[in-house]
């Protein structure tokens, strides 16, 4: 088998945005693992991805050679999980509710066609940090998306981030449709990739999200990998069908 392998990203690729993956993508999955392995690498916590993608915890880490979710900081090997740290351990709580309270304020202030609940999440290894609040419809969803495409709030808010807190050590990256993660620099996607990097000769990755500023470009501009960006789901399965291709694995 060739030393390659393929990595995906979720939301905007294997997935339309927080919605489940479906069977004609985890048919392609399975089909095309049978010719190469595969990793799957959110930003999202592990229960989110498992929603998107899985029936439960085992049958996700079933489908993938590698699951990582938050960016790396929580991964597993088959059922072999990784070592994982936090946020908190490397900011410190005094930092750390700095960025929080900032980002309450910032979010006070703003006025959008709604809001509704859960304006931070903390996981293991990141905030996200979102205007709308979580909690939102989907209908609620799709309109802050149209909203901020028109009115750039995540990329203000996460420029006025940067400005605030340069000196912290953190990185922010416009996440998803309707957050903001922030994370220690180098805790982004490629963070993955020490687990596997030197098994593979190639390593290619898929992500809607890899223009500078976007949560994937950090992995997809890597050095390490062969970065691909897809407008979808079915765009990702154009894209691996041309890799495959390429490697004489498409029959």
């Amino acid at each position: 088998m060739s030393r390659t392998i393929l990595v995906f990203d979720v939301d905007g690729t294997l997935t339309p945005a927080r919605q489940g993956i479906s069977p004609e993508m985890t048919a392609f999955l399975a089909e095309t693992r049978r010719k190469l392995p595969l990793a799957v690498v959110g930003g999202s916590d592990l229960r989110k991805i498992t929603e998107q993608l899985a029936k439960d915890h085992e049958h996700l880490l079933s489908l993938f050679d590698y699951v990582f979710s938050e960016n790396g900081l929580v991964g597993y090997k088959g059922t072999e999980i990784y070592p994982s740290q936090t946020i908190q351990s490397v900011l410190g709580e005094q930092r750390l509710q700095e960025v929080i309270n900032y980002a309450l304020r910032y979010f006070s202030e703003l006025t959008l066609p709604v809001k509704r609940g859960n304006f931070i999440e903390f996981r293991k290894g990141m905030l996200n940090l979102s205007p709308i609040g979580r909690s939102c419809s989907q209908s609620e969803r799709d309109g802050f998306v149209a909203f901020d495409n028109e009115h750039k709030i995540r990329e203000k808010f996460a420029a006025k981030l940067r400005e605030k807190f340069s000196d912290y050590g953190l990185s922010f990256a416009i996440g998803g449709e309707i957050s903001v993660d922030v994370f220690p620099t180098g805790w982004d996607k490629t963070y993955c990739l020490k687990y596997f990097e030197s098994d593979f000769d190639t390593i290619h990755f898929f992500g809607d999200r890899t223009q500078p500023g976007g949560n994937d470009h950090e992995i997809f501009a890597d050095p390490r990998t062969v970065g691909h960006t897809v407008k979808g789901p079915a765009d990702t399965i154009r894209q691996v069908s041309e890799v495959l291709e390429s490697l004489k694995l498409s029959q």
